[in-house]
């Protein structure tokens, strides 16, 4: 199991991390800044994540494994 992070006073909104997994994240229907709807991922969700993590332009999400 990994934790999740999200800065999002860094975040862009670009809305790479919902393309790449719609039930870790989502966005703010005000600004558009990501928003966590978990923090602790494994299996399938843990490799979304990293990818998630991997393709954020702003580099407003990490993991800590």
């Amino acid at each position: 199991m990994a934790l999740l992070h999200a800065d999002s006073g860094r975040c862009i909104g670009s809305g790479q991390c919902v393309m790449t997994d719609d039930t870790v994240f989502d966005q703010d229907e005000g600004d558009g800044t990501v928003v966590l709807l978990t923090d602790r991922v494994d299996g399938v969700q843990l490799e979304r994540a990293r990818h998630a993590v991997m393709l954020c332009p702003s580099g407003a999400l990490s993991l800590e494994e």
